[in-house]
């Protein structure tokens, strides 16, 4: 339970440490002086760019991933085949006692004694 504790503060620590990096590489370039290394304010409008990229590549992945699954996953087997139905009952809309399953004390109708 510690090391899960651990690696959850790491996360948290990590995260917050890439919303700052992020945070000035996006806006703290409009401060700097173009220059030939950094490029000024084109740095932000790269950062932009990049991460519009990775988000849309990411939930495409992830649609394309949910599809191929869909795809390749067979139907599960059903676990009882479906009851018949009983088409008769009396005028007042009851079942008659014919008609109705009788239960056995697991409850299926169809292990009757």
């Amino acid at each position: 339970m510690a090391r899960d504790r651990v690696i959850g503060a790491a996360l948290v620590v990590g995260a917050i440490i890439g919303v700052i990096v992020y945070g000035l590489l996006v806006f703290a370039s409009f401060w700097y002086r173009p220059t030939t290394l950094t490029g000024g304010l084109y740095v932000s409008m790269a950062v932009l760019e990049i991460s519009a990229f990775v988000a849309v590549l990411a939930i495409l992945a992830i649609l394309g991933w949910i599809g191929y699954v869909m795809a390749t996953t067979p139907p599960p087997v059903p676990l009882e085949p479906e009851p018949a139905v009983a088409s008769s009952s009396s005028s007042t809309g009851t079942a008659s006692p014919s008609n109705s399953p009788t239960t056995t004390p697991a409850g299926n109708p169809d292990q009757q004694k």
